[in-house]
């Protein structure tokens, strides 16, 4: 598979990072962990190329506003948000910082490894 940045995963949960890590890595993905936003937002090497996996439910921070936060700092990795439960507020938010996906848990691999394939594969912005 081709190269087009790795796969930022932030979570909260450690299992589930853990999860999707194995599930991701087992599909050829680079991947990167971060436990919630305040980890990605202090790191000082975001990838030009990758993709946003973000969970919704975290402490501090919704992955909606930790992505509106990445926009306002001009990074416009494509972004996969997950979880529980999916509202049309959650989505209305979701579309209005051009968000590729927003998934339900449980999550299936193979659609998370599907939008992931699709968000890498589309044309920068």
């Amino acid at each position: 598979m081709l190269d087009l940045g790795p796969v930022l995963v932030v979570d909260d949960d450690a299992a589930v990072r853990a999860a999707l890590k194995f599930a991701l890595e087992l599909e050829g993905f680079r991947v990167r962990l971060y436990d919630g936003p305040a980890a990605l937002l202090a790191e000082r090497s975001l990838p030009e190329r990758g993709c946003l996996v973000v969970d919704f439910r975290m402490p501090d921070m919704d992955g909606i506003a930790l992505i509106g936060v990445l926009r306002s700092r001009h990074i416009a990795l494509p972004a996969i948000v997950i979880s529980g439960q999916v509202d049309k507020v959650l989505l209305r938010r979701a579309n209005q910082l051009g968000v590729s996906r927003v998934l339900e848990k449980p999550l299936s691999d193979a659609t998370l490894v599907e939008c992931i394939r699709r968000a890498l594969e589309a044309p920068p912005t």
